[in-house]
Formats: C-alpha cells, sequence, structure tokens
C-alpha cells in the first residue's frame, strides 16, 4: 500500500502540458507497478512452494503410530493436493522467469546481443582478461573471488553488473537446456528492468518529481529479490557437489542479502566463491587457490555460519586476525 500511494502522481496539473506530463508518468508507473506485482507475485509463490514442502514434512513427523485407516486415507490424499499445487506454483515460476528474460532480451540491439551470445565452455581463453571480457559460457565460467574484484574496483563496479548478467545468463541457460525448471529471470530479465528503472528514474529524480524515487525504489527492489533468489540457486547447487568441496549444509544465508552494507558484502563474496567452484567442477577445471578468499579473508570460503558466529570469531575476518581469540560476549552465544 505503501508503495502504491506513491505511485500516485502528487501534483495538480494546471495547464495543458502539465495534464500531457501527468499522463505519461502515471502510464510508466502503472507499467513499473505491474513489473513489481509480478515479481512479488514470484516471490510469493516461491515462499509458499517452500513452506508447503516443509509443513508437509512436519505432518508427517507428527502423525501418530497409531493412526486410523481413515487418517491415512486422508493424509494421502492431502499429500497428493499438495504436490498439485507445488507442481503449479513452480510451472508458474518457470513461465513467469522465462516470458521475463524474453521480454527484456526483445529491447536489446543485435550488436550487443551477438557479443554477449551463449558460448560452449573453454571458448574463453583461461587469462584473467579473457575471462572478464568473454561472453556467458555452458557449463559457466569459473570466476573466483580475486578476479571478480580484479575485474570490479577498478571500474567502479561496472564490470560487476556485466558479472551479474553473465552469471544469471549462465543458470537461466543451464536449466533451459538441462530440461529443468527455470527458477531465475537469466541475464537480461534480471539487470535490464534495474537498468531501465535507473534511467528513467534518475533523470526525474533530478527534477524534482517524486515518481523517479519511486521507480529507483522499485528498481533496487528488483535486483534485491533477485539477488535473494541467487543465493538460494546457489545453494541448491551446491548440494550436488557437497562432498568434493566439504560442505554438510547450504553455504550461504540468502536473507543475509537484505542486511546493510558490510554483512551484505559478505555473503555476496560468498555466493562468487562457491558458484565459482561450482562451474570449476563441472567443468572439470584444474583447482587453483584463490588467495583471497581462502587466505586474506576466509570467512569467504568457510563453512555455512550464523551472523553471531560471525561477529564472535575475529579469527575468520582476516589474515592478521586468524590467531585471534573468540569475543566472549552473552548476547553473539547461540
Amino acid at each position: 500500500s505503501h508503495l502504491v500511494s506513491h505511485l500516485r502522481p502528487t501534483f495538480r496539473p494546471r495547464t495543458k502540458q502539465q495534464i500531457q506530463n501527468t499522463t505519461y508518468f502515471h502510464g510508466v508507473s502503472v507499467m513499473f507497478k505491474m513489473g513489481l506485482d509480478a515479481c512479488t507475485l514470484s516471490l510469493f509463490v516461491l515462499v509458499i512452494s517452500t513452506n508447503s514442502s516443509l509443513g508437509f514434512t512436519t505432518q508427517v513427523s507428527r502423525m501418530p503410530h497409531s493412526a486410523n485407516l481413515r487418517s491415512n486415507n486422508a493424509f494421502t490424499c492431502h499429500a497428493v493436493r499438495s504436490d498439485k499445487s507445488s507442481a503449479k506454483t513452480d510451472k508458474l515460476i518457470n513461465d513467469f522467469c522465462i516470458g521475463t528474460n524474453i521480454f527484456w532480451k526483445t529491447l536489446v540491439i543485435k550488436p550487443v546481443l551477438d557479443y554477449v551470445e551463449l558460448q560452449p565452455a573453454g571458448t574463453a581463453g583461461k587469462d584473467p582478461f579473457s575471462k572478464l571480457k568473454a561472453p556467458p559460457e555452458l557449463p559457466g565460467i569459473s570466476r573466483p573471488v580475486w578476479l571478480t574484484i580484479l575485474g570490479s574496483v577498478p571500474t567502479g563496479l561496472v564490470w560487476y553488473g556485466y558479472y551479474k548478467f553473465s552469471v544469471e545468463e549462465e543458470l537461466y541457460q543451464y536449466e533451459v537446456q538441462n530440461g529443468k525448471l527455470v527458477t531465475g529471470c537469466g541475464g537480461w530479465g534480471t539487470l535490464l528492468p534495474f537498468v531501465f528503472g535507473i534511467l528513467i528514474g534518475g533523470p526525474l529524480q533530478l527534477i524534482g518529481l517524486e515518481l523517479g524515487d519511486t521507480i529507483i525504489e522499485l528498481a533496487g527492489i528488483w535486483i534485491l529479490l533477485g539477488q535473494v533468489n541467487l543465493y538460494r540457486r546457489v545453494n541448491e547447487l551446491c548440494d550436488e557437489i557437497k562432498d568434493d568441496i566439504g560442505l554438510s549444509e547450504p553455504p550461504l544465508h540468502s536473507w543475509w542479502a537484505l542486511l546493510p552494507p558490510p554483512l551484505d558484502v559478505v555473503v555476496g563474496l560468498r555466493q562468487v566463491h562457491f558458484l565459482s567452484e561450482y562451474w570449476r567442477i563441472k567443468r572439470g577445471d584444474d583447482y587453483e587457490k584463490d588467495i583471497v578468499a581462502e587466505e586474506l579473508f576466509p570467512f569467504i570460503s568457510s563453512p555455512r555460519f550464523t551472523l553471531k558466529e560471525f561477529l564472535r570469531k575475529p579469527s575468520t575476518w582476516f589474515w592478521f586476525s586468524s590467531d585471534w581469540d573468540d569475543i566472549e560476549f552473552d548476547i553473539l552465544k547461540d
């Protein structure tokens, strides 16, 4: 309701030109509201689907051993209905993600499409510069943390935008070409709504229109939800290789993407590392130590930890704090 209230024009037109401007800006705001509604719907059905599975497991664990046949039959019917409902929501998410990627891809000029066209694994060279400028590949390119920082810092995070596009597109195509249900909007569907939101909302904000703030907020919500979803997907992928990289549980807390800096950066760096490891193993590449993730900032490659664990264990923060004792505060105990 708060966002919708912001979408309504807050000024009264006094001239014909102002009336035309109001109509145009209202149309733009409606378009972005529809995008937000679609994004919210996809997240909602994803949560409902997940919670349905959890609820089903809970009911199984709490069923008394002495339940009669009628209860068992009713429970079986409920399980069938739950499976059908889950299948419908999965299909809804799949269709939404594919449609979103296709729509935004139609807005891209052909030279750009040609440059970032998906390539088979091994097309790019193995040197860092070749990887930095390489188009997406399948299986995806292993981009370790040190390489991601090398591309992001000197370019003021501009290259990180290309990284975001590439990893989302690789995961999208990986799901499509392997006949899996699609759970992400791909490079185009994830990045372009954010980019267009900034390009449209920025100028409107500069000329003092409240609508510009709203559009930028919607763009931020879109990219943030996409980041949460990316962490969820990386967790699922890591489950396939947990024995290879010594994991006993999913490495990321998806909701950490909602935390303020620098805590959101912590989970972001961990996502880069574990996704890189996943593609390295899938491609059969040789292991190369990531000095940034495994030595300088060991928390990046550490097994899953809670927020309290991270705060009370400075030994995982930096290379120079590796021998520091834990911080003993009651508030930091699990």
